[in-house]
């Protein structure tokens, strides 16, 4: 199997990077306009990750307008309406066979931590596929029948999120496959965590180039 071939579609569910929409729990730390780099550094190297692993489909669920950060090989679709967890259940329910959708704060992400929800042999006696985040959230979650319902009211952006909708997965009998905790990039101290962790990655090299120009000044 190569990079390009599979049978799982893969969801990156993202918004547009514009200042003062996106990551704003990074001001005053940074401004809007540092903020929606890292965010834009962050989709870039979710979407470069996601051109290394199988899949029949990569789709970005986008809430605004391409831009320069998107390459080749995605389709494009917009999100739904509604709070998050209806704009997840349509991006599910857009789909057939197995799905995999993960979020775009998560740059320091690699084709290993998902290869157990895109391969044959990874999927094997797992029906879903939950990727806890460090705040309580998800950072990934694969089903291999896509069915909105299992997100549908399911509390977001709350401490307890991930808990709620791993549970959603258990109670409708799923065999769920737990993928590894990530950290999201929520706030400065996330930026600096993940950026170290993930030091060869574009976003590293943007929260570098940021907070150097910062010191710099304050010098």
């Amino acid at each position: 199997m190569t990079h390009s071939e599979g049978s799982a579609t893969l969801l990156v569910i993202a918004k547009e990077p514009v200042p003062g929409r996106v990551k704003t729990r990074l001001t005053p730390h940074f401004t809007h306009t540092e903020a929606a780099e890292l965010a834009e550094a962050a989709l870039g190297d979710t979407l470069r990750t996601m051109l290394q692993l199988p899949a029949r489909r990569r789709v970005v669920v986008l809430e605004g307008r391409p831009g320069r950060w998107l390459p080749p090989g995605f389709e494009v679709v917009p999100q739904g309406t509604g709070g998050l967890d209806e704009r997840l259940a349509a991006a599910f329910g857009g789909c057939q066979g197995p799905t995999v959708l993960i979020g775009m704060d998560t740059p320091q992400i690699t084709p290993d931590l998902l290869a157990p929800a895109l391969t044959a042999a990874g999927r094997q006696g797992a029906e879903a596929w939950f990727g806890p985040a460090d705040d309580g959230g998800f950072w990934a979650l694969g089903l291999a029948v896509p069915d909105p319902a299992l997100l549908r009211g399911v509390p977001m952006s709350v401490p307890h999120t991930g808990a709620v909708q791993r549970g959603r997965l258990v109670a409708a009998g799923l065999t769920v496959q737990d993928l590894p905790r990530l950290r999201d990039v929520d706030t400065p101290d996330d930026a600096a965590y993940v950026s170290a962790l993930a030091p060869h990655t574009a976003f590293a090299a943007t929260y570098a180039r940021l907070t150097a120009g910062r010191r710099a000044v304050a010098r």
